[in-house]
């Protein structure tokens, strides 16, 4: 299930069936098994373009960034991060999936892995109009029990600050070939 063509290691079935599990939870919509095929498409796509350092650790990041997703807790890197620990991820896969909790914070990062990684983790915000919309309606669902007035404030306050950045990516790689598109998308949204 969790393939990719330049794929650094063999998962073990255990840890295979953990994942496909938890990325089936019924409160998700959005953060599901498609999502993290996603971002492993991407992987494919940078390992022949520019490649990547760790490629190991930023295989682990993927599989286990969103592997534990309460939408009504704060916590869920730090918890997805253990998990991965504890199914042989390394620190740097470790340290990758902390970093995803500050999306929309960050300004730049000290290394490509990292900003590749956390730049294919919103490529969603690039996607074709349909798929953004799914994409939108997906993290409605994940936030309905947020009043929905509250929800509103609280998704345009998120898609505004992304928006206000001067730079959406963090990659040339991913700048070049994305945002453009997904200022678009944040600008109609």
């Amino acid at each position: 299930m969790f393939r990719c063509h330049h794929a650094p290691l063999a998962l073990p079935p255990a840890t295979e069936a953990l994942l496909a599990a938890a990325y089936a939870e019924p409160q998700r919509a959005y953060h599901t098994a498609a999502h993290i095929t996603e971002l492993l498409r991407w992987f494919d796509v940078v390992a022949d373009d520019v490649g990547w350092h760790d490629p190991a650790a930023v295989y682990h990041a993927i599989l286990f960034h969103d592997a534990v997703y309460d939408p009504t807790r704060s916590d869920n890197e730090a918890r997805s991060a253990e998990l991965a620990r504890t199914h042989g991820a390394s620190d740097r896969a470790c340290e990758l999936i902390l970093l995803t909790a500050q999306h929309g914070k960050l300004a730049a990062v000290f290394d490509a892995d990292a900003a590749h990684f956390l730049d294919a983790d919103v490529a969603i915000l690039a996607a074709d109009p349909a798929a953004f919309a799914a994409y939108d309606a997906g993290i409605a669902f994940e936030y309905r029990h947020v009043p929905p007035d509250a929800y509103r404030t609280g998704r345009a306050a998120f898609l505004q600050s992304m928006l206000a950045r001067p730079r959406i990516f963090l990659s040339d790689y991913f700048y070049t070939r994305l945002e453009a598109a997904a200022r678009r998308n944040l600008s109609s949204s």
